[in-house]
């Protein structure tokens, strides 16, 4: 008989920074039998979902749900919106960035790329400068990150709004906000977004498979003119078979059985309850790297992320071997840097379905690998997380 060696006792701590952790009750909905996607009981579900993530997303506009991941609703909103040969205005803010602007690229679009460190967000006065510029409105689309989960840095999405109004121009603002939809406030409606992106695997707290994207009626009018040749991703037949409660094809009806359970947690719990934990378990964290002596990736306080802190590990030391010393000794994950960051960073996931005593074992459990592996830092990290909890 064999025996697997390599179980390890206890529930493991996925502490990466999505897909995040599915709440039970979440995983017994998606259990459910599936039922007729074109038959009479279908149009109470999508109704229903189409009503909850309106207050998720703060808007009135169209929502739309696709079967695909969030690279999935990037490709969305750029062939809905923009034809061949159109200029974009996109700024490297980290890896997402990076892989948007790629996306965007080997759809034939014309980027305009600002580069950065990866540890900023967007600077609107940046983009007022390019759009001042522009006075033959050729850039069609402002690209924006929310939250860039690569470096755990927020962009301040309203101030790139008030930015483009200012000059007075008419580029669509597309924003991603995978890694910050219920974790963080986000007004599509207010801010004045045109396509916002996200995916059920983060704040939504589902599995990896759900794409969103929520579009203004000014999208919405680019799309009839546009000149892209797309099918599956097509906002007007989304339209016209949501109307009537169902969708152009098969949807996912599990995962559409998981998200109406966590839409129910969501609102149940209060969205600005829901922030303001998110909120409270990043300053703790943030409480936690300072006092290890460790550096944050994000420089700015009034851009730090509240579902994801990237941590720089000291100069000549391996981010990854940190990592892989807390998974094989505690059985948690932390997230690894993602490109020009490989080695150099880990990331810890506060996001989703996650309270102060997850954050404490997480905490832990880094405080401890940090001591394994002999990397130089200050005892008191996850003291000083407590004491940050203790007051609120």
């Amino acid at each position: 008989m064999s025996i697997d060696r390599t179980y390890q006792s206890g529930r493991h701590f996925l502490q990466i920074p999505g897909p995040s952790n599915v709440p039970e009750s979440v995983l017994r909905a998606m259990a459910q039998p599936v039922i007729d996607h074109r038959g009479p009981d279908f149009p109470a579900l999508t109704f229903r979902l189409l009503e909850k993530l309106a207050p998720v997303f703060n808007t009135k506009s169209s929502i739309f749900i696709y079967p695909a991941s969030g690279t999935g609703g990037w490709e969305s909103a750029l062939l809905n919106c923009l034809s061949p040969g159109d200029k974009v205005l996109a700024f490297e803010t980290g890896h997402f960035a990076t892989l948007w602007k790629e996306v965007a690229e080997k759809l034939g679009l014309h980027i305009l790329w600002i580069p950065g460190d990866w540890r900023h967000g967007v600077d609107p006065s940046v983009v007022e400068e390019k759009l001042s510029e522009d006075s033959k409105h050729e850039i069609q689309a402002v690209l924006a990150v929310h939250t860039e989960t690569s470096t755990g840095v927020t962009s301040r999405i309203s101030e790139i709004r008030c930015a483009m109004d200012k000059v007075r121009h008419p580029a669509l603002l597309m924003v991603d906000a995978v890694s910050s939809l219920a974790c963080t406030e986000f007004r599509h409606d207010d801010w004045g977004v045109d396509v916002t992106v996200s995916a059920s695997q983060k704040g939504l707290m589902l599995p990896p498979g759900l794409s969103f994207n929520a579009v203004s009626e000014q999208a919405l009018a680019r799309s009839k003119v546009n000149h892209s040749r797309l099918s599956y991703w097509q906002w007007e037949a989304m339209a016209k078979n949501n109307a009537k409660g169902y969708f152009p094809y098969t949807p996912s009806t599990n995962l559409l059985y998981g998200l109406d359970e966590a839409l129910n947690l969501l609102l149940a719990e209060g969205l600005d309850k829901v922030f303001a934990r998110h909120a409270r378990l990043a300053a703790a964290t943030r409480a936690a790297v300072n006092t290890w002596g460790l550096e944050n990736v994000c420089m700015n306080s009034d851009e730090y992320c509240n579902s994801t802190t990237a941590v720089f590990v000291p100069e000549g030391f391996d981010a990854d071997e940190l990592r892989e010393v807390i998974r094989g000794r505690f059985n948690m994950s932390l997230g690894t840097g993602l490109g020009k960051l490989k080695s150099s960073i880990f990331r810890i996931g506060h996001i989703g379905d996650f309270n102060e005593l997850m954050l404490m074992g997480t905490l832990s459990g880094i405080e401890m690998g940090l001591k394994i592996v002999n990397f130089p830092y200050l005892t008191g990290g996850v003291q000083s997380a407590m004491a940050v909890l203790s007051k609120s």
